[in-house]
């Protein structure tokens, strides 16, 4: 068997969550089949086995200076054309997040093979991305609605987008399945190596947040909440990508002045990001908008304490009071005493840590992830 991955994002080439998450899982399953990825970009490559094939937009697609924001989406709909007309021998075709949902539904018309699609986060439940696309945002939805009407099976990464899909789309519950996100324990764990920290600056204690700049993210309400943390405790921000020119104005802005933060203006590379996860007396993930959240995965297999807000898939990742504390989103307040919390009582830190360690080795493993993948892919092609 062989399936065709369609992605805006392919490492190392990403800005969020979903390029990580389709290169774990294509790696994981290209040592069960076969696997073809089709991305974003303009560097062909080899992934080990996985051949990666790289598509641009249509120059005459591109952005004018007339204004307007809906170019990313017709941009988004010459790199899907392109992705189909290419030859295409795989068995089934799996199409992430809206960029790629397009691409997916042409191949299944055209070349007649079964089509999955995942979900990893819902347009209708993203509203402010309006200030990112403009009218391009009514495209978007309409691509998602469309494709995810159409495919032969959806995959959800939690519990609660499953029920967010069968409340904004017309598709039957039974064509609707959970497969969760998942990291590599052996890879996210804990270290003593501190030389990131020495490259960055940065001694004593902190709280660690990492994620693009985005108002999904809560960025700035945990801006808010760092205001309260004791003395000596620093706000460590490794956040880029921001969604607008807008944001990465106001987080300079919102920063300006601040000895107690230390923004990290980048995409900071796996090896150090590991590092901080593993020395950070808690890992913060105030986001207002989660499907699943990845990113405390990676901090409890690091063995940290998660304050997160309790949205979304992040119910079903971090439990509170064992693994971390869970909050209300957009309270800066309820953040800020859930982390000083953490913060006034180093056992209960130590104890979450090692509960969400012990947690990550049973439940979330690319292995186990891609197991269930591949056995999705098997009965939507018998079927």
């Amino acid at each position: 068997m062989k399936v065709l991955q369609l992605t805006r994002e392919y490492p190392p080439e990403i800005y969020g969550g979903a390029g990580v998450v389709v290169g774990h899982l294509s790696r994981a399953l290209s040592r069960r089949m076969d696997v073809e990825v089709r991305a974003f970009g303009d560097d062909d490559r080899m992934d080990g086995n996985i051949p990666v094939t790289c598509y641009q937009a249509w120059e005459n697609l591109g952005r004018t200076d007339d204004g307007e924001l809906y170019p990313p989406a017709l941009e988004t709909l010459s790199i899907a054309l392109s992705m189909t007309r290419k030859p295409v021998d795989a068995d089934v075709v799996h199409a992430h997040t809206w960029y790629a949902d397009m691409g997916g539904l042409w191949t299944k018309i055209i070349h007649g093979i079964p089509l999955v699609v995942t979900l990893h986060s819902m347009e209708p439940l993203r509203h402010w991305k309006v200030d990112q696309l403009g009218a391009g945002y009514h495209l978007s939805s309409w691509i998602e609605k469309t494709t995810v009407e159409s495919a032969d099976r959806v995959i959800a990464v939690s519990a609660g987008m499953k029920a967010d899909i069968l409340e904004h789309y017309n598709v039957a519950e039974e064509k609707v399945v959970v497969i969760h996100n998942g990291i590599e324990p052996d890879v996210y764990q804990a270290t003593a190596d501190r030389s990131a920290l020495e490259r960055f600056g940065i001694d004593g204690r902190y709280v660690l947040f990492v994620g693009r700049i985005s108002d999904q993210k809560g960025i700035f309400d945990l801006l808010l909440a760092s205001k309260e943390l004791p003395e000596g405790v620093r706000l460590v921000l490794c956040a880029a990508a921001p969604d607008t020119p807008e944001l990465q104005e106001r987080m300079e802005n919102a920063t300006a002045g601040r000895d107690d933060i230390l923004w990290i203006n980048e995409m900071v590379g796996k090896e150090d990001v590991i590092q901080l996860y593993t020395h950070a007396e808690l890992f913060a993930c105030p986001s207002v908008y989660e499907p699943f959240g990845i990113i405390n995965l990676e901090a409890m297999g690091c063995g940290t304490a998660v304050v997160a807000s309790g949205v979304g898939g992040i119910l079903e990742v971090v439990v509170d009071g064992e693994t971390g504390i869970l909050t209300k989103p957009n309270d800066p307040a309820g953040l800020a005493a859930a982390m000083n919390r953490v913060l006034a009582d180093p056992g209960l830190a130590k104890a979450m840590g090692a509960a969400g360690r012990k947690r990550i080795e049973e439940l979330f493993s690319w292995e186990s992830v891609a197991a269930r993948t591949k056995k999705l892919y098997e009965e939507v092609v018998a079927g």
